[in-house]
């Protein structure tokens, strides 16, 4: 068994959709980012990446590379996907928090949860995704950005 962590964090601007978890969720701002800047997906490929001692995403999908631009991170973790498979690992769980003062994410965890679970080939139940606030705290906390962290567990 390997664990692997990861963690991304993007800007919230105007003029751009909010996506979460693959899923897009009505709001004033969205994150400013290369690819669709979901960090939620971000953060489950840099734990899988990790756990298989494959490095982080910034080496396998830059941000440089113009083939990622607007790209679905979907698409991103379905090639993680690919890379940890071929290792022969395969994945167990990942267990996700999403740092965020707005919106809720309540409505949208549980297709969040099969999107993310659809990615990778995993029972949804095996998808875990949490959402706090940061009390106000921090970039978060004052509403100008977006954070989230993974554990991924595989075998």
């Amino acid at each position: 068994m390997r664990t692997g962590i990861g963690y991304d964090i993007h800007r919230l601007v105007t003029g751009r959709k909010l996506v979460l978890g693959g899923t897009v969720i009505p709001f004033e701002k969205g994150l400013l980012g290369h690819s669709d800047a979901d960090v939620l997906v971000h953060a489950v490929c840099d734990a899988l990446l990790g756990a298989a001692g494959l490095g982080d995403i910034g080496m396998h999908f830059p941000d440089t590379d113009p083939k990622y631009k607007d790209i679905s991170s979907l698409t991103l973790l379905a090639q993680t996907n690919r890379m940890v498979r071929e290792k022969d690992f395969s994945i167990r769980n990942i267990d996700t928090i999403i740092f965020a003062e707005g919106p809720k994410i309540g409505p949208y965890r549980n297709s969040m949860q099969q999107n993310l679970a659809a990615a990778v080939n995993l029972d949804p139940d095996c998808v875990n995704i949490k959402a706090t606030t940061t009390e106000g705290l921090g970039i978060i906390g004052k509403g100008e950005g977006i954070g989230a962290m993974c554990v991924a567990l595989i075998e």
